[in-house]
């Protein structure tokens, strides 16, 4: 078995390898549900606070804005202070950027959206940095994928519990739990840290070169440069399922609240697996980019069923849409942060990542803005999903291009 000695017992670096991965599939669920439980209960606090639903739009840009910024730059930091330590950093900024909207003035929601998207940020590229140090290389599609889980896992929990409590305690009441449940993931991760955090370097040098320099570095590499582009898409049509849906079901089909959230629940809860499923064919059956191309193809149509859905259907045709999407639109990250980790120059996965990822907070930034502006001009939600279905259409096709014009004998 792997990572056994002789007498049967686990090697240091397997322990370590499944302990790191039980505590960062953790972190990425409460991180998770901390960046996500604004937009799921927005239905309650644009009630509340009667204000324009398409402001939601413009929260999720703000966030976006300062993940993009957190992960430019992240790389110096996590190299200086350890993979550990920036988890914890996110996650109290994280609990901090829920905590000061609770107020429920419009100015303290753009800050606390940009603290927020700050911590929230530093989640991946820190476990992608401390799991690509520890992982066999023929295993980090599987590693990878599991450790998202906790994206489908936050969502779940979010799209359970932060509606039940707004609608039991208030909307401020589910805000204040889940930034406890941030600031006590900030604790629990501390005895750990000396034991994860050993290769950090205080003498490395915090850079804006060093950030163009990683930029640069990215961008000159067809392949990375793919999944950019892969990324922007990906990752903004996923923000406006995790931003929009529950609203849209809400405001639009008129779900109520809780069971606009079952469903979004069970949505998600379906990605679990379908991350695990998809990792495990990039690790032994079917080249990471192949299925990632396969997989943009398969939210193109997902978005479309979802923009097509009709108030008089029964729930359980829009909750199978709304699994069709989350099955790819949500599911797709352990197999591309394998390929980015893969491709990274040594020592710079955490560095290569960021800057991988700043493309994907891009898309999360301009597509909810697209959003918002559809819905405006529209009055409806279904243009707004199919704008992201179009851009993930395009990202599939050309990477299925590229997969045949590859295979062809030249």
């Amino acid at each position: 078995m792997l990572g056994e000695t002789e007498d049967g017992s686990r090697s240091p670096a397997i322990s370590n390898l499944y302990l790191a991965l039980g505590v960062m599939t953790v972190q990425q669920t409460f991180a998770t549900m901390g960046r996500s439980t604004v937009p799921l209960i927005a239905a309650a606090i644009v009630a509340d606070l009667d204000v324009d639903p398409a402001l939601v739009g413009v929260y999720l840009a703000i966030g976006s804005v300062a993940a993009f910024l957190t992960t430019m730059g992240c790389g110096g930091f996590i190299l200086r202070y350890g993979a550990l330590r920036m988890t914890q950093v996110g996650m109290l900024a994280l609990g901090v950027g829920l905590a000061v909207v609770v107020s429920g003035w419009l100015i303290l929601f753009a800050v606390g959206a940009f603290i927020g998207g700050l911590g929230q940020a530093l989640s991946t590229p820190s476990s992608s940095h401390l799991l690509g140090r520890l992982s066999p290389k023929h295993l980090a599609p599987l590693v990878f994928s599991i450790k998202q889980t906790g994206v489908p896992v936050g969502l779940m929990l979010a799209g359970v519990v932060a509606p039940v409590l707004a609608t039991e305690a208030g909307w401020r009441m589910a805000l204040l739990v889940v930034a406890g449940i941030c600031a006590l993931t900030v604790i629990a991760l501390q005895p750990l840290r000396g034991r994860f955090d050993t290769d950090r370097n205080p003498n490395q040098p915090l850079s804006p070169a060093d950030i163009r320099a990683n930029v640069a570095g990215v961008l000159r590499n067809p392949a990375l440069r793919a999944l950019c582009l892969a990324m922007f898409s990906f990752v903004g049509l996923q923000t406006l399922f995790t931003g929009f849906f529950v609203l849209y079901l809400v405001r639009g089909l008129g779900y109520d609240l809780e069971r606009a959230g079952f469903v979004f629940a069970i949505a998600v809860a379906v990605a679990v697996p379908a991350r695990i499923g998809w990792g495990w064919l990039a690790s032994r059956f079917v080249k990471p980019a192949t299925l990632l191309a396969f997989l943009g193809i398969g939210m193109a149509v997902a978005a479309a069923l979802t923009a097509s859905i009709d108030p008089a259907w029964p729930t359980w045709v829009a909750a199978v849409i709304a699994t069709l999407l989350s099955v790819s639109a949500v599911s797709w990250h352990g197999v591309l942060l394998a390929e980015v980790a893969r491709l990274s120059p040594p020592g710079r996965i955490g560095a290569t990542t960021g800057a991988v990822l700043a493309f994907g907070d891009a898309g999360a930034l301009l597509l909810p803005l697209l959003f918002s502006a559809a819905l405006t001009l529209t009055g409806g939600y279904s243009t707004g999903f199919l704008i992201g279905g179009g851009l993930a259409l395009i990202v599939g096709g050309l990477g299925l291009r590229q997969r045949v014009r590859a295979s062809i004998p030249s």
